[in-house]
């Protein structure tokens, strides 16, 4: 066994994809496991784990592989990176053998040059370079254990101190990739992308540097923030600024709070609300959505009070709703951003007024009454009008008709009329079966003989022979099996898979993510039942296969073959004497 087997044979896939924040249901007494895709938006669960195959497969967008699959999927990395943070995960050491991976040591250059960045830039801030940013964070009240927790620092002016420090190290393919230096447009040589920036470095969910976020000193210097542009190892609308210091705290608090931007988060976080972040200068994506989704469905908005984030806000809630997030939203009053707000109140004030925000309906339904008057019934009406579009977006019927209930009662709208407003046009959608159906029999004999050696040794060589396997829905992920268990190599689940059809890999994840999923043991005694279950049904296919293949041995001149066929023939007659043969 080759080490990649190795490795998917020894590591759980189920504890592996739970480790992403994925939760996972265990479906009755079998090895399935059910879930809400990583992947993409949904409120149905269809992302299906298989732990007796190790494999996964969401029936709503059609993602599936092994446990390397999913890393190199949700991580964006490629398949030695995958291999290799598996491996170190799960303390299984690698071979010492060199891999051949350019993508891999191109990614593992451009880490070396982040973190030469991120040093850099922090020794910036502590010297000569760094007056004027150092006079800006205490500005902020930011403290010197709160610079090194964040790992704060200052990009020097010249824009020649990272190129100088990169050239001749790294290859012109990682100056180029890196986002942290730009190729002059003479072709004359590289200049640093962020000159006289405090900077902001912007980790992955594993804590490596993959970015930087840069806040312009001078007044009037444009873009406010800049921010570094896209590479092998960061994409802004992927990233949420913090998340890999929050997770645990979102995953142990059950919610995440989404403010507006680096300082915000360095504010909150150091006041001891761990459950923090931020979009990393940009508007809020549903990447960073399903990002932060995978850590809880629950989060509360609280971005600055001007009219820039005011309009953020909205933006992003429609998005966090759209992606089925559960939302609250905490405005803070005196106009005070999440930062000021901790520092001049107080961290405590700052967590009571977290626990009372209030869910978005009721907050949308707030301000419905601020603009409209609640004293006449087309006022209430009116503010009813103003929050129906958003509770019309809710997919679950049953639970937009709660919160539109619950609002109406809030504005004080009769609930027949709320009734009456969701029922014009509201007919629900319905519920279609993920993947392709095979029938139970299939199901349960593929099954057998995909988990079990012993079932493929008693039941591949018969079955083979067997013509009603051409009725099969699953004939040709039979036949691809039959031809390698005929090769006599090791089964490997990947190979059956490359012998496939796009069709045919989806009519056998349809096998494996059934409820019949086998134990091992179990496995030889259930395949041959079924073996013996269909020998019983088709008797005349079986003489019809038998009579095939006497004539085609007949052909190629093997008469002892032919012979031996035609005896079992003539035995199969015998003790089925009313076949007409």
């Amino acid at each position: 066994m080759d080490f990649v087997e190795q490795l998917k044979s020894s590591v759980d896939i189920v504890k592996t994809i739970q480790g992403y924040g994925v939760k996972l249901k265990r479906m009755g007494s079998t090895g399935r496991y059910l879930g809400l895709c990583p992947f993409h938006s949904e409120k149905t669960p269809s992302f299906n784990v298989n732990a007796t195959m190790q494999r996964y497969k969401c029936f709503g967008c059609g993602v599936g592989g092994d446990v390397l699959n999913f890393v190199m999927e949700l991580e964006r990395i490629s398949f030695f990176e995958a291999l290799k943070l598996l491996a170190e995960t799960n303390g299984i050491a690698m071979p010492k053998r060199e891999y051949s991976d350019p993508d891999s040591k191109l990614r593992g250059a451009l880490f070396e040059m982040h973190e030469i960045a991120a040093s850099t830039f922090h020794a910036n801030l502590k010297g000569p370079a760094g007056t004027e940013a150092r006079n800006y964070l205490a500005s902020r009240s930011v403290t010197p254990e709160q610079i090194e927790e964040f790992g704060l620092g200052v990009s020097e002016a010249s824009g020649q101190q990272l190129t100088r420090r990169f050239e001749g190290r790294f290859a012109a393919e990682a100056l180029e990739a890196s986002g942290l230096v730009l190729k002059r447009q003479d072709g004359s040589g590289f200049f640093d992308r962020f000159r006289g920036r405090l900077m902001f470095p912007i980790h992955n969910e594993s804590g490596k540097v993959i970015g930087f976020g840069g806040r312009a000193m001078k007044s009037g210097e444009e873009p406010k923030y800049l921010n570094s542009s896209d590479s092998p190892l960061y994409t802004k609308r992927n990233v949420l600024y913090n998340l890999h210091r929050a997770k645990d705290a979102v995953y142990k608090s059950g919610y995440s709070i989404l403010v507006e931007g680096y300082m915000d988060v360095i504010g909150v976080y150091s006041a001891g609300v761990r459950n923090v972040v931020a979009s990393c200068g940009t508007a809020l994506t549903n990447n960073q959505v399903r990002a932060v989704k995978r850590h809880s469905d629950r989060i509360v908005v609280n971005f600055d009070p001007d009219t820039a984030g005011a309009t953020a806000a909205e933006k992003s809630i429609q998005m966090l709703l759209d992606e089925g997030m559960h939302v609250r939203v905490l405005e803070l009053e005196g106009d005070l951003d999440p930062d000021e707000y901790v520092k001049e109140v107080g961290a405590e004030a700052y967590r009571s007024r977290l626990e009372k925000a209030p869910a978005y309906f009721h907050w949308l339904a707030d301000r419905a009454r601020k603009k409209f008057d609640m004293r006449t019934v087309e006022g209430r009406l009116e503010g009813f009008k103003f929050v129906a579009p958003a509770i019309q977006r809710i997919s679950d019927r049953l639970e937009r008709f709660a919160v539109a209930n619950d609002v109406a009662d809030y504005l004080g709208v009769d609930e027949k009329l709320v009734r009456d407003y969701f029922a014009k046009g509201s007919e629900e959608r319905r519920q279609v079966s993920h993947g392709p159906q095979v029938p139970p029999y299939e199901r349960l004999l593929l099954n057998s003989l995909l988990v079990s050696q012993a079932a493929r040794d008693a039941v591949i060589p018969p079955l083979s022979e067997m013509i009603v396997v051409d009725r099969f829905v699953t004939k040709n992920v039979f036949r691809a099996l039959f031809a390698l268990h005929t090769d006599s190599t090791e089964f490997r689940f990947s190979d059956l898979e490359g012998r496939l059809s796009d069709a045919d890999r989806d009519l056998l994840s349809a096998v494996v993510f059934a409820d019949e999923v086998l134990e091992e043991e179990k496995a030889r005694e259930q395949a041959l039942s079924c073996l013996r279950s269909l020998k019983a049904q088709d008797p005349k296919a079986e003489v019809a296969a038998l009579r095939a293949q006497v004539k085609a041995a007949e052909r190629d001149g093997n008469l002892a073959e032919a012979l031996r066929l035609a005896e079992e023939l003539n035995r199969r007659s015998r003790r089925e004497p009313s076949q007409q043969l």
